[in-house]
């Protein structure tokens, strides 16, 4: 066999019926497919207002990030309420500090979203900030 070509001698075995050498690759160990999960999961996308309107009980509760662009804002003593637009939709955000950031600023909220209630093609919801980012 000596200096033989890689693929000549994985043919060779794979003709013999023994099991293939494994190649040197991505680890594949548990912490690393966890560690995986957390950076995608830091990464994690937004998801677009429409789609949380559209389907309000899938999303009711649960912790959500949106980025868009603040349409209308206002604030006292730290608290705020203001709304961001993503191009698909627009949606009230509400914070119980850091007051509300000023109008035309592009933010990125992790909150959770409550759905008040659908009517016909209006949803009332509204997204309680835990924190902002920029996206």
């Amino acid at each position: 066999m000596g200096n033989g070509n890689w693929w000549e001698r994985k043919r060779r075995l794979i003709g013999r019926g023994a099991p293939l050498p494994r190649s040197p690759g991505f680890p594949r160990s548990p912490v690393c497919a966890l560690g995986l999960v957390l950076v995608l999961r830091a990464c994690g996308g937004t998801v677009p207002i429409q789609t949380l309107l559209d389907d309000p009980p899938r999303y009711d509760g649960k912790t959500v990030r949106i980025a868009g662009e603040v349409k209308g804002s206002m604030g006292a003593l730290g608290y705020g309420a203001y709304r961001v637009s993503d191009g698909t939709g627009t949606l009230p955000v509400v914070s119980e500090g850091g007051g509300a950031p000023r109008d035309g600023t592009r933010i990125g909220v992790e909150g959770t979203f409550r759905s008040a209630f659908t009517l016909g093609t209006e949803t009332a919801a509204v997204l309680v900030e835990k924190r902002r980012y920029i996206p």
